[in-house]
């Protein structure tokens, strides 16, 4: 069977079947680690047939370093992608060239294929200055490339209006979870990013083992993956439901000779903009080689996908885009929140409280410097927030995109809020101020998008703003509900 590839870059070809190794984490709960010689043999299997593409991440247990055992022991070329996943709160250069150099020595290697970055808040932009200098190690030779994973449509435009080379976004993409088919598949079309699918069996819930079987108790889900995905299945409208996909699924896998999995996949790769399903492994203890090759033989026609879709139709979407489950509730991780995840959400800025009951929040432009005053200020239950533009530090952000200048302003808007103890859901004014008028409408579709559910007062208007580069200024009033 001959293995599908794809180039992700000129000069990065990995195959359509990534194999994950996430599951290392869970093997490793109780404190023992996977023997790494062992367990680098066992995804040699892997690469022989031909599926040479891995996926790991700083945070999957010792993962990186049954990487580095494969890459040192398997002669012929093999792939290596990896995450950074740093804390949330203060980041310095340092903190990201040394976080590059230990997955570099973990890894063994000089230079790592493709870096993939996660980013826990938007609302404070230090995440921004993580990519600017991870993009300065790629510039180095460090990083080959960089990707991101669980990243939203409007925060990847910003990523790429603002110069930052990527080339791929990892996702969760699967029968019971479409949101990457719009707006995402859209982005990432347009500007050649390749997306790297992952929860495409949502755990092994989509397979043959659970066809007509009664809901399972939280007892019976034994792995990280199953308690996940299961909560995936409950936010999208339950088990009856699920059922439907597994049904549809499983005619269309008997038609083809094949198992469900490999319809869930096929169809996933099927997808535009997908450059790749990751399939997960738990190495040395069960292989899937076979069965994974299986999914290459697969044509699906229009009456399958028909079958298909008919039964996804009845899917409710927990989240509007991709990541929201690790930004907002409801938190469709294994604990159902993300306490195993971090520890503590640190205020995206400083504060300081004045000798009245002010208290003011600073971003660090250098227009607060100049111009003396504060990104909000805070009195009572009333915060006011200062006309904000797309700038962070010495940076202007998102480009000549008014798109990507709106979200990253909001952005800014909500870290002030969240610095001053409150959020985006206490505003009750805003007034949106556009340089050039032809850019109106696609500021208010953003302001539209984030505000959907908020809907405070607003006013848009045309103004000539100080700064070339910036094409919106918002300012904007909340109301929180403690004094």
């Amino acid at each position: 069977m001959t293995v599908e590839r794809f180039d992700l870059a000129p000069d990065l070809s990995i195959s359509r079947v990534l194999t994950g190794l996430w599951q290392v984490a869970d093997m490793e709960r109780d404190g023992k680690k996977v023997d790494p010689i062992s367990a680098a043999d066992a995804l040699t299997s892997y690469a022989k047939a031909g599926l040479t593409s891995f996926d790991m991440a700083d945070h999957y247990g010792s993962s990186e370093e049954i990487a580095g055992v494969l890459r040192n022991t398997y002669a012929s070329p093999v792939q290596l992608f990896t995450k950074w996943v740093p804390t949330p709160g203060p980041v310095k250069r340092e903190d990201v060239r040394n976080a590059v150099q230990r997955a570099l020595k973990r890894m063994h290697s000089d230079r790592i294929d493709l870096l993939q970055f996660h980013a826990w808040n938007y609302a404070d932009p230090r995440w921004l200055d993580c990519l600017f200098w991870l993009k300065e190690l790629k510039e180095e030779g460090l990083v080959h490339h960089l990707g991101l994973t669980n990243f939203d449509t409007a925060h990847l435009r910003i990523v790429i209006e603002s110069g930052i080379p990527v080339i791929s976004n990892q996702v969760c993409f699967s029968l019971i979870d479409r949101r990457a088919l719009h707006s995402m598949t859209d982005f990432c079309r347009q500007h050649s990013i390749g997306l790297l699918a992952y929860g495409t069996v949502a755990g092994g819930l989509l397979s043959e083992k659970w066809l007509g079987k009664p809901e399972p108790s939280s007892s019976d889900l034994l792995s990280w993956s199953l308690m996940k995905y299961k909560r995936f299945i409950d936010a999208g409208g339950g088990w009856s439901v699920y059922q439907n996909i597994l049904i549809a699924a499983g005619q269309v896998a008997r038609k083809h000779r094949v198992s469900i999995p490999n319809i869930a996949c096929r169809y996933i790769l099927d997808q535009t903009a997908v450059a790749g399903v990751i399939i997960g492994a738990r190495p040395g203890r069960s292989e899937h080689i076979a069965e994974t090759l299986r999914i290459f033989s697969i044509k699906l026609d229009d009456e399958d996908r028909s079958m298909i879709e008919k039964a996804m139709a009845n899917l409710k979407p927990a989240h509007s885009d991709c990541g929201d489950e690790y930004r907002r509730p409801p938190f469709l991780t294994a604990s159902g929140d993300l306490s195993h995840h971090i520890e503590t959400m640190p205020p995206p800025f400083q504060s300081k409280k004045g000798n009245d009951d002010r208290t003011w929040a600073l971003s660090g432009t250098i227009w607060e410097d100049i111009g003396g005053f504060s990104r909000a200020v805070r009195r009572g239950n009333r915060i006011w927030v200062s006309g904000t533009t797309a700038t962070h530090g010495k940076r202007s952000i998102g480009g000549n995109d008014p798109a990507a200048q709106a979200h990253f302003v909001i952005d800014k808007i909500e870290g002030a809020l969240q610095s001053l103890g409150g959020s985006l859901s206490d505003v009750v004014r805003t007034r949106v101020f556009v340089r050039n008028v032809d850019d109106w409408e696609a500021i208010a579709r953003v302001h539209g998008e984030r505000f959907k559910n908020i809907l405070p007062a607003n006013t848009l208007v045309q103004a000539t703003l100080v700064g070339e580069e910036y094409l919106v200024e918002m300012e904007a009033e909340a109301l929180t509900a403690d004094s």
